[in-house]
This record gives C-alpha cells, structure tokens and sequence, in this order.
C-alpha cells in the first residue's frame, strides 16, 4: 500500500492491537482506540527518515499507567502494531507497524490526548471529529487523565497488505 492507503486506512478504522513484549518474553497483545497527529518535525532519531512532510502521521493512544503493556514498554520501548479491515479473503487489507514508544505522562499532555481520543470516537464512523465534548464527558476524561499515560508509537519500518490489488489472482 502507498503512503496514502495506509493514511487513509488508519484514519478510517477505529482500533489498533498494540503487541508488546511481555514479562516471560510472549506477546502481550490488547486494543486500543487511538488518533492520528501530524509527523513531528524531527522523527527522533536516525538520520535516514524522510522529511516530515513525507511520513506518514504518527499514532498515539492513551492507556493506563498502571497497565501491563505500558510495563513492557518501561522494560523494552518496542511495540507492533496491526490495523486491519476486511470481511473475505479478497476484502482483506492493513498495515502491521514496528514502532519506538515514547511514553508521555505529562497530565496536560495526557488530557488533551484523552479528549482528542474522545472527540474522534464521539462521531460515527467515516466522520471528523466532534468539535467539542459533553461537559460530562470531558470532566471524566480530565479525572482518567490523572492514571493514564500518552503512548507516542514512532514508526520504524511497516508490512501492508491489500488483496483488492490481487485482482482475484491468489
């Protein structure tokens, strides 16, 4: 898939599993709503990442801090992340991320992460996001703020796949 099937498949879907390393050395896999924010200006490392203007947007979640994914990311700061959509074979495509995490606990940070978060999945599939939350809303992601934490997943390589282009050649 082009950079801008994988843009548009990842705004489009509404779930990512995040797999990290767990503590005996298996996958810990769970899932996460996330948004999508533009690529920061410097990727954070490596000298062979492209220009921001030409990487794709970089995903983030929020999580509890207290969470056993977010321990495995203190211990090993990798994670891969799946996307996909389809219901038959020939439906089928996604996008599997290898990525850096950086975990923000900054309470500003992870506020306004929340309400970004609840803003996109306040609004039905296929729509922007809700300008503004309920009142009720945002004062409980405000409170839930406080025991999470902000999960920045810097990509570093991706696998996509999308059986449409197959052509029903399979």
């Amino acid at each position: 898939m082009t950079d801008a099937e994988v843009t548009s498949l990842l705004a489009q879907e509404r779930t990512v599993i995040c797999a990290t390393l767990g503590p005996r050395g298996w996958p810990h896999l769970m899932p996460l709503w996330y948004v999508l924010r533009a690529a920061p200006a410097e990727p954070g490392g490596g000298s062979d990442m492209p220009p921001a203007a030409e990487r794709s947007p970089t995903l983030w979640a929020w999580t509890y801090a207290a969470s056993q994914k977010v321990r495995n990311l203190e211990r090993d700061p990798r994670a891969t992340l799946l996307v996909e959509s389809g219901e038959s074979y020939e439906q089928l495509r996604g996008v599997a991320l290898e990525c850096d995490v950086a975990i923000h606990r900054d309470p500003g940070t992870v506020a306004a992460l929340g309400r970004e978060i609840f803003r996109r999945y306040a609004a039905p599939r296929g729509r922007p996001p809700v300008a503004e939350l309920h009142a009720d809303v945002a004062a409980m992601v405000q409170r839930q703020a406080a025991k999470r934490v902000g999960l920045e997943f810097i990509e570093r390589r991706r696998a996509t796949w999308d059986h449409a282009k197959l052509g029903g050649a399979y």
